[in-house]
């Protein structure tokens, strides 16, 4: 449930998003689902605030705890996968805690170490930008409380931005690269944040919430994160949302047997 898109590169020249209307889905209801409930459109984004603002401060904890500590190597292999580069204007959405955004870094970092240095490569590491938007200011106030334990905090190419998936307070054709992993399934329109993105069992039932209980105090919260998972579209469905966006070569890559997949996109 992790999807990245990135433009091609022509000549060294960089492609931009450009925003899309996409005539072919249903972008309206009245009824959303929240987990397994229903609830009216206009609450979900409230209970889904509701519940990352309980567990905002344990997040990183719990994602540990949920996933055996593998979201660390998935959040890797995306990254891997998007393939950052000096310069990059790079947009992760509800990444919140930082931890797409600290990887962009940390290897863009890492190729400027290992690269034979010019005053060109400085010019554009200086002119890198990562944005961090998430739409809870509390997930947001995490990732900047880590980017100071980590020495980020004085770092001008990361910038916090709390804002909405579905409705992203960029101007068109501003990106190279867009990221959104397991925020996806919090979304009340999918179809909705994937056209923004263009322009530029039981161990869940009694395990997960059992430890959410434990940890966060807050059996409640992680329900709800447990049955948006099971909720998600599979991975096909997703694939051919993706490709209705408007995204070209659609593909997804299966990690842990499908427990994860990371869907990309290129748009020419």
């Amino acid at each position: 449930m992790a999807a990245a898109f990135r433009s091609l590169a022509r000549a060294m020249r960089r492609t931009k998003f450009s925003p899309m209307y996409v005539s072919r889905m249903m972008l309206h209801s009245h009824a959303t689902s929240f987990g397994y409930q229903e609830v009216r459109e206009e609450e979900k984004s409230q209970l889904v605030g509701n519940v990352f603002t309980s567990v905002a401060s344990n997040y990183d904890l719990m994602n540990d705890l949920m996933s055996a500590g593998l979201h660390r190597l998935w959040k890797d292999r995306l990254v891997s996968k998007l393939n950052p580069f000096p310069g990059m204007k790079h947009l992760d959405v509800a990444g919140g805690t930082g931890d797409v955004a600290f990887r962009i870094i940390d290897t863009i970092n890492n190729e400027k170490r290992q690269a034979l240095q010019d005053s060109f490569e400085d010019n554009l590491l200086e002119d890198t930008q990562i944005y961090v938007c998430d739409i809870n200011p509390n997930m947001l106030n995490v990732g900047k409380k880590r980017a100071e334990e980590r020495g980020l905090s004085e770092v001008r190419s990361l910038v916090w931005v709390e804002g909405d998936a579905e409705a992203l307070n960029f101007e068109d054709n501003s990106m190279d690269g867009y990221t959104i992993a397991f925020g996806i399934r919090n979304v009340t329109h999918i179809e909705k944040a994937l056209a923004e993105a263009h322009r530029y069992d039981m161990y869940s039932f009694s395990v997960i919430p059992a430890v959410g209980d434990i940890v966060a105090g807050d059996r409640e919260s992680y329900q709800y994160l447990v049955e948006s998972i099971r909720h998600f579209p599979q991975q096909e469905k997703f694939a051919s949302m993706i490709d209705d966006a408007g995204f070209q070569k659609v593909q997804y890559e299966n990690l842990v047997g499908g427990v994860v997949a990371i869907h990309s996109g290129l748009k020419f």
